[in-house]
């Protein structure tokens, strides 16, 4: 079991993300704001972040908590629209440990999830 923040404003796909992680065995805690995430992620041992969500820039909320040091040991998982290959680039250039497409999110997410508890937080 891992405890995951999902920052994710979008209650639709983010309330989905949520139960799907949480029948896999998962404490979740889904979040609207970065400063909400600011609170959460070090209690967190992944953090997944909405890429696509309006009004936050998924690569400089990461690159922000990276220098506060609030995500030290903290594996990190961005999603994104498939069709906007600059912010994919932009996650990967801003450190994420992994970055897939929103669909595969929605497909994956236990999945994804275990793979980075094995692995870890690079």
């Amino acid at each position: 079991m891992a405890r995951v923040a999902v920052l994710c404003p979008d209650l639709l796909f983010g309330s989905r993300l949520q139960g799907s992680l949480e029948a896999a065995g998962h404490q979740v805690w889904r979040l609207d704001t970065v400063e909400q995430a600011r609170g959460a992620t070090p209690e967190s041992d992944i953090l997944i972040v909405d890429l696509t969500a309006e009004g936050i820039d998924g690569a400089k909320v990461l690159q922000r908590l990276r220098e506060g040091g609030e995500v030290e040991g903290v594996a990190t998982l961005g999603f994104y629209a498939h069709v906007d290959q600059e912010t994919r680039r932009r996650a990967i250039d801003a450190g994420f440990d992994r970055v897939v497409p929103r669909s595969r999110m929605a497909r994956e997410a236990p999945a994804l999830v275990e793979r980075l508890v094995t692995e870890g937080a690079s």
